[in-house]
């Protein structure tokens, strides 16, 4: 079985901030190379694991909620990194990102490369807009997820 690019947009766009993943996932639509399958999740892991197989090259679009934190900052977290935050989870969601690379491993559902692209968030409030840090932060977000997108499809051409 040959793999793919999966990106996905964690998040909930009426719930201000928390839009972000959504927002990037509409934003790179017109731009990602033919074959990229482009989905939005509420975060859940049964869900999230659905979206992926072993063979594939998994992007993630997340917002995090970190204390202090610093509404905009940006981060990019390897497999390894998700896996680590299983007992400290930093995502808006009841269970995070770290929950779900611990229940792939243990069910061989992780993917052949896994890689979180986050912003922090500020304002969860239920409402639609981001915020304006996280609207500041979204083009270097979205640079960063293209980036990761065409990676991951290199990758595929080399296997």
């Amino acid at each position: 079985m040959t793999g793919r690019v999966v990106v996905i947009g964690v998040g909930n766009p009426f719930r201000r901030d928390d839009g972000a993943g959504p927002a990037v996932i509409e934003a790179v639509r017109p731009r990602v190379p033919a074959g990229t399958l482009l989905a939005g999740s509420d975060g859940e892991p049964g869900r999230l694991l659905t979206l992926w197989n072993r063979h594939d090259h998994v992007v993630i679009v997340e917002v995090v909620h970190t204390h202090p934190g610093r509404p905009g900052r940006l981060h990019t977290l390897s497999a390894e990194r998700v896996a680590g935050l299983a007992l400290r989870s930093g995502s808006t969601h009841a269970l995070g990102l770290g929950e779900t690379a611990a229940l792939a491993e243990a069910l061989d559902r992780m993917p052949c490369s896994l890689v979180v692209h986050a912003v922090e968030g500020g304002d969860f409030a239920f409402g639609t807009g981001l915020s304006a840090p996280v609207e500041a932060a979204l083009p270097r977000l979205i640079q960063r997820v293209d980036r990761a997108v065409h990676d991951a499809h290199a990758l595929l051409r080399e296997t």
